[in-house]
């Protein structure tokens, strides 16, 4: 090729599940982050729905993130370990109006751990949304260092605040 140069670009997929109880926002979530909508009304999702994010990570990487939207009532089915099977990460959603959803929170990272490992063993990387928090209120705050333990505790990479309603992401908004 006379004068020029071609230059590779790079494209990654991942598979990347997100989880909770029924109801806690994770549908709103992902409709915000992938096409930047908010409803207040959603269907319940059934069984697994699929979202798509491609984000230009550089001048020569594409990333795909595959996000997996797993139905709330679906801990317990025999369903999950498929759905489960080839991701990479997780995030793990509870919404800070209701502690009965995060009371529920290590059940759904124990039955992840137990049905899907990276190539190497060891269990997908997973973080923790306190999803909602536009909502919350001072019964349900739950305190950085108490949240900072409790994802040490139980194998969670770290944790965030979240509102798709307002597109917040930790302590600023998106």
């Amino acid at each position: 090729m006379a004068g020029g140069s071609v230059s590779e670009c790079r494209e990654y997929l991942f598979k990347v599940l997100v989880i909770g109880e029924l109801g806690v926002g994770k549908t709103s979530i992902i409709k915000r982050y992938v096409h930047q909508l908010f409803s207040q009304h959603y269907r319940a999702t059934i069984g697994v729905d699929f979202a798509l994010k491609v984000i230009n990570w550089d001048s020569s990487t594409l990333v795909r993130l595959q996000l997996w939207d797993i139905a709330g009532q679906e801990r317990f089915g025999n369903m999950t370990r498929v759905y489960y099977k080839e991701a990479v990460g997780a995030f793990v959603v509870f919404d800070v109006t209701r502690e009965s959803t995060f009371e529920a929170v290590s059940k759904w990272k124990h039955d992840l751990d137990s049905k899907v490992k990276l190539q190497n063993g060891s269990p997908i990387p997973a973080v923790l949304l306190a999803n909602k928090c536009d909502q919350k209120n001072d019964g349900t705050s739950h305190s950085a260092s108490l949240m900072e333990l409790f994802c040490k505790e139980n194998g969670f990479l770290g944790w965030f605040e979240t509102s798709a309603k307002v597109r917040y992401l930790g302590y600023k908004e998106l």
